[in-house]
């Protein structure tokens, strides 16, 4: 099964920027991938390790499990929301969350499932890699994602890039 990924969007900050926003997505794949690399003005006292996704603008309707680890612990836990983890401005300077999150059948008529893989560091103490499962619990083709930081904003040169996937 040949497998093509096509560039939608890139963005890449210059600037701080409270959101990150994918807009006016093609019902034209089959699968879309988001690749990202991020970093918050926040501190992690202040939910600067958290960020949050909307689909169509919506927060709503979302559920998620997830399992995390950080070289000497192991954690799961339960959401009502579709998050993702960053690092904070407390972290080791200059150095940025990384993570892919697979959203399939994102255009069709049923609920939409994601999964996604995320690594953050903090050099002088731990890292941490979270592997999530999520559910939007709605029906409308996604055609818009937005990523936001619980606290503050992302900082310059954060970047992600929507990607979309045929599948023959």
């Amino acid at each position: 099964m040949a497998t093509t990924f096509t560039l939608i969007k890139t963005v890449t900050l210059t600037t701080t920027t409270a959101s990150i926003d994918f807009t006016a997505i093609p019902a034209t794949y089959t699968d879309l991938v988001l690749k990202y690399s991020l970093r918050t003005n926040t501190t992690y006292a202040l939910n600067g390790f958290y960020f949050q996704y909307a689909f169509n603008g919506s927060t709503s309707n979302f559920t998620q499990k997830n399992l995390a680890g950080n070289g000497s612990a192991a954690t799961s836990s339960s959401a009502s929301a579709f998050y993702g983890i960053t690092d904070p401005s407390d972290w080791t300077a200059s150095t940025f969350a990384n993570g892919e999150a697979y959203f399939p059948n994102y255009a069709g008529s049923t609920y939409k499932s994601v999964s996604q893989d995320v690594v953050a560091e903090n050099n002088a103490t731990l890292g941490w890699d979270v592997i999530y499962a999520g559910l939007w619990s709605q029906t409308a083709a996604i055609n818009q994602i937005t990523i936001t930081p619980a606290g503050g904003s992302w900082v310059q040169y954060s970047s992600a890039s929507l990607y979309g996937i045929l599948k023959a």
